[in-house]
C-alpha cells in the first residue's frame, strides 16, 4: 500500500468522522509520490495530486517544502513541464512560502548566469524577509564578486522595500460583535489544556474552540455580515487571560481572521478582540504578531453619585454602568486613521492604543506569520 493511498484513506476518515478537511502534508515521501503522479499525465490521481501540491502542502522548513521548492525549481528552469503550473505560477508559489528551502532555490535562480530566472526570482526575493544568515552570506558573497543581481536585492532591502511597498491600512473596518463570555475570558476556553495534543493540526484544534454552539453563531454573524469581521468580546472582563496564547489566538485567527495565503492551509492572520477591561498583556503581544487588532472597550465603568464616590452594592463591590453597548450583532467601525471607535455616526472610544507605529507596522505586514 502507498503513502498515497494511506493517506487517501486518512482523508476518508477524517471527513466521515469529524468533518474535516484534509491534513496539510508535511512529509517528504508522500509529497514525492505526489509530486511522481503529477508528473505522470496519464496517473488517474493527477488531479488531486495537483490540489494538494499547490494548496495543502505546509511551508517553511518542513521536509515536504523541501520537495515542493525543488519541483518548482525544475518547473522554473524547464526541466519538467507541467501545463498547470507554468514558471510564472511557479515564482508565486515560491513567494508564499515563507522561507527555509524556498529561499535557498530562489537564491540559486537569482544568482544563476541565466537572466531569464534571476531577474523574477530577484523580484521575489525583494519580498521575502525569512532569511536565514546562511542566506545572507551568499548575497554578500555574491555582492563582492560583482554579481549586480546580488547588488539589487541587497540595496532593495536596504530600503526595505518589502515593507515600505504594502498597502496601507484600509481607513475603516467593519466588525460584528460575539460576545465570548461575561467576565475575564481565559485561554483554555479559547485553547483547552486538555486538547494540546492536536494544537499541530490546527483545522482540528479549532474544533475545541468555545463550544460548537459558539462556532456555528460565528458562521451564522459571518454569514449575516459578509463586508465585516467577527470581534470576540469578553464583557465585563478582560480578553485572554491565561499561559496558552499562541494556540489561543491561533483559534480566534483559524474562526475570525484571514488565510495568511491561498496556498498555505489553515494558517489565519489578524484576529479583531476586545475586552472591556482590554487585553492580556501577553496575548496582546500575540494578536499583535499576526497582525491582529486588539481593543480596551471600557464599555462598563464604575458609577459614582453626585459627590463622585463611588456606588457599591451589598457585598462592597463597585456597581458598573454601561457606556455602551457590544452586545452580540452589533456592527461597529474601526476608523484606523482616526483611531476611533465608532457605532454608526457616534463616537464610542478612542483606541488610539491600539494603533501605535510597531502595531500598525505588524498589521500592514500582516503578521510575523
Amino acid at each position: 500500500m502507498s503513502l498515497y493511498t494511506d493517506y487517501m484513506q486518512e482523508i476518508e476518515t477524517r471527513k466521515s468522522e469529524l468533518g474535516l478537511h484534509a491534513k496539510p502534508i508535511d512529509s517528504a515521501e508522500l509529497l514525492t509520490e505526489i509530486i511522481a503522479q503529477i508528473r505522470d499525465t496519464a496517473n488517474p490521481y493527477r488531479e488531486d495530486s495537483l490540489k494538494f501540491f499547490i494548496y495543502n502542502t505546509l511551508p517553511g522548513t518542513t521536509p515536504a517544502a523541501s520537495v515542493k521548492a525543488a519541483f518548482l525549481k525544475e518547473i522554473i528552469l524547464g526541466d519538467v513541464v507541467v501545463p498547470e503550473i507554468t514558471p510564472k505560477f511557479a515564482f508565486e508559489l515560491l513567494s508564499h512560502m515563507k522561507g527555509g528551502p524556498s529561499i535557498e532555490v530562489l537564491l540559486d535562480l537569482a544568482l544563476s548566469d541565466n537572466p531569464e530566472v534571476a531577474k523574477p526570482a530577484a523580484e521575489v526575493l525583494k519580498t521575502q524577509v525569512f532569511l536565514y544568515e546562511a542566506d545572507t552570506e551568499r548575497l554578500e558573497k555574491a555582492y563582492k564578486a560583482g554579481n549586480p543581481i546580488a547588488k539589487e536585492i541587497l540595496e532593495s532591502y536596504a530600503r526595505a522595500d518589502f515593507f515600505t511597498k504594502l498597502p496601507e491600512l484600509p481607513e475603516e473596518i467593519k466588525v460584528v460583535t460575539y460576545v465570548a463570555a461575561e467576565g475575564d475570558i481565559s485561554t483554555d476556553l479559547l485553547s483547552p489544556g486538555n486538547q494540546a495534543h492536536s494544537r499541530s493540526d490546527r483545522e482540528l484544534h479549532g474544533q475545541c474552540m468555545i463550544t460548537p454552539e459558539a462556532q456555528n453563531k460565528i458562521k451564522e454573524l459571518q454569514a449575516a455580515n459578509p463586508d465585516a469581521k467577527v470581534m470576540l468580546v469578553a464583557e465585563k472582563g478582560t480578553m485572554g487571560v491565561g499561559s496558552s496564547r499562541m494556540s489561543g489566538v491561533n483559534n480566534v485567527a483559524l474562526w475570525t481572521g484571514e488565510p495568511i495565503s491561498p496556498y498555505v492551509p489553515f494558517v489565519n492572520k489578524a484576529p479583531i478582540v476586545a475586552g472591556t477591561n482590554g487585553i492580556s498583556p501577553i496575548f496582546l503581544t500575540t494578536v499583535d504578531v499576526t497582525g491582529g487588532i486588539g481593543l480596551d472597550l471600557k464599555n462598563w465603568v464604575k458609577k459614582t453619585d453626585a459627590d463622585g464616590q463611588t456606588v457599591v452594592d451589598e457585598n462592597g463591590d463597585a456597581v458598573l454602568e454601561q457606556k455602551y453597548a457590544v452586545d452580540t450583532g452589533t456592527v461597529l467601525t474601526i476608523n484606523t486613521k482616526e483611531k476611533k471607535l465608532y457605532n454608526g455616526d457616534t463616537e464610542l472610544a478612542d483606541i488610539s492604543a491600539s494603533f501605535t507605529p510597531q502595531k500598525i507596522e505588524f498589521m500592514r505586514a500582516g503578521g510575523s506569520y
